[in-house]
């Protein structure tokens, strides 16, 4: 008598591995960029708050914080990992934040993000803010 063995072959083992490879190599790219843009838009977030933070510290002491951590807002680990926080020493009057994008973030389009005190928002191309 003959007995049917059950199983796959190679063949469909081979098709089963090229087709979820496939799908691999197209989903892949897509995450990696779904990442840079949330990382942009927490760094975005943080941003903001630190201006907001800066306008009540130049109410309250009629000069801006020379720094992040003067203005009382700690910089998120996830933001520090993804950017390099700057804020210049500011004039009475003024102040600049800038984030830098770090390794993890080597590929943003948008480049370094900067925001002043006037609320103006700038990056490297238009539309990322």
């Amino acid at each position: 008598m003959r007995t049917s063995s059950r199983g796959f072959t190679l063949i469909e083992l081979m098709i089963t591995v090229a087709v979820v490879a496939l799908l691999a190599a197209i989903a892949l790219p897509n995450y990696r960029e779904h990442l840079r843009k949330s990382r942009r838009a927490e760094a975005q977030s943080f941003m903001m708050a630190v201006a907001a933070r800066q306008q009540q510290f130049m109410v309250d002491t009629r000069a801006f914080a020379a720094t992040v951590d003067a203005a009382g807002i700690p910089v998120p680990s996830n933001v520090s990992v993804a950017y390099t926080v700057a804020m210049p020493a500011p004039g009475t009057n003024t102040f600049t934040l800038t984030l830098t994008p770090n390794v993890d973030q080597s590929s943003e389009k948008c480049g370094t993000l900067s925001i002043d005190q006037n609320g103006t928002k700038t990056a490297a191309m238009t539309g990322c803010w």
